[in-house]
């Protein structure tokens, strides 16, 4: 394409990883600008399509920076979009994951020579540095959208890297073949059977739980399920979506409404004001005991909002930094109280026990984490 991006390339690898590591060929050789010719980044408005043929320069440095690259919004992917389409709603559904962290994915998968390894598409990025380190035909890749798959084929054949590819639901069995190794870059809850179905006696799974911060890793047990552990470094993805849009229930308008409110529940906190995504360690406790809450703030205000799609809500107010919020909650459920609990747990023990957690799978996929006293099943 006449761009010369290997100096780029070179950058980005000195930057995830030492030269000495196996994985500074791999990102140091792969064009990752190749995968993404078009992206939704920041505007404004919302989200605005880059072009990398009409701006090479903003291609090479949005490529090559060690940042995620958001390639859809809803079921509209960049490189479909009209120039100048801005998309105002609707949340990433595919991406290019930031280089550090398919890294760091990889390593806690001891991703080895000879392994078989089943990865997810999207981009077709992260498969490229698989088929980089193990050779494409170990390699297989997988994501539920047809388009995804077939871009990515089109993209890795053109630098020479032919791994399987397939259209499939990840959750979903059977996989298409045996794996010693299973790789995802969406998010589960909770780890779907099929994977146990499709891992080697002794191979390892990695991922991470939905809504949470957390990359479980967990290795086949001879009884069919896997043991394993929660990682102490921290990694989030977009959830595993079954169609073209993330299907999930959400809290409804009315609810949202609602949030504005009194309420029937008027306190004030112990603790001053936090917006839940802020901290990974609470935000993945939190999902664990009450999943599936939303979460907004007002920007440059003193205000939060917690919703549940069960019609749950609790609203945050402060009059100034580091201040005590006054917190109106309404629905079945008292969602604050149950945050506050959280954060008692963290004021008296000094940490959250997920970091750390023991993690147990049963043939079936039933997820369980624990430690010490605690525990929490999926």
């Amino acid at each position: 394409m006449g761009m010369d991006w290997r100096a780029s390339a070179r950058r980005l690898a000195d930057e995830v990883v030492r030269p000495e590591s196996r994985w500074w060929k791999p990102i140091a050789s792969t064009p990752r600008h190749l995968f993404v010719p078009r992206w939704w980044e920041r505007s404004a408005g919302g989200r605005v399509v880059g072009d990398g043929a009409a701006d090479p320069g903003a291609w090479l440095a949005t490529a090559y920076a060690n940042d995620t690259v958001v390639t859809r919004i809803g079921p509209l992917h960049a490189d479909h979009a009209d120039p100048g389409t801005v998309a105002s709603r609707g949340i990433p559904t595919s991406s290019a994951t930031l280089p550090e962290l398919v890294v760091t994915m990889y390593r806690h998968a001891m991703l080895a020579d000879g392994c078989a390894t089943l990865v997810t598409t999207g981009s077709g990025y992260g498969t490229a540095l698989a088929c980089a380190r193990l050779g494409s035909e170990l390699v297989t890749s997988v994501d539920v959208d047809p388009y995804l798959v077939k871009a990515a084929a089109a993209r890795l054949d053109a630098i020479g890297l032919r791994p399987r590819t397939a259209v499939h639901d990840l959750t979903l069995a059977p996989l298409p073949g045996l794996y010693d190794r299973i790789v995802s870059t969406v998010s589960v809850r909770p780890v779907p059977a099929a994977w146990l179905e499709a891992l080697r006696p002794g191979g390892r799974l990695v991922t991470t739980i939905t809504g949470t911060g957390l990359i479980l890793a967990a290795d086949k047990a001879p009884d069919g399920g896997a043991r394993g552990h929660i990682a102490y470094d921290g990694a989030s993805f977009m959830a595993a979506r079954h169609g073209d849009d993330h299907d999930g229930p959400a809290p409804s308008d009315a609810v949202w409404e609602a949030a504005d409110g009194d309420g029937e529940s008027v306190t004030t906190s112990r603790y001053p004001l936090l917006y839940v995504p802020d901290s990974w360690a609470v935000r993945s406790m939190l999902e664990l005991q009450a999943p599936g809450i939303e979460h907004r703030r007002r920007r440059g205000g003193h205000s939060v909002w917690m919703a549940h799609p069960d019609g749950s809500w609790a609203r945050a107010q402060a009059a100034g930094s580091g201040m005590t919020p006054t917190v109106h909650q309404g629905g079945p459920r008292r969602l604050w109280d149950v945050l506050e609990a959280i954060r008692d747990r963290l004021n008296t023990a000094g940490e959250l026990p997920v970091y750390g957690a023991r993690v147990t799978i049963t043939p079936d996929g039933e997820t369980t984490l624990s430690r010490g006293r605690w525990s929490a099943v999926l």
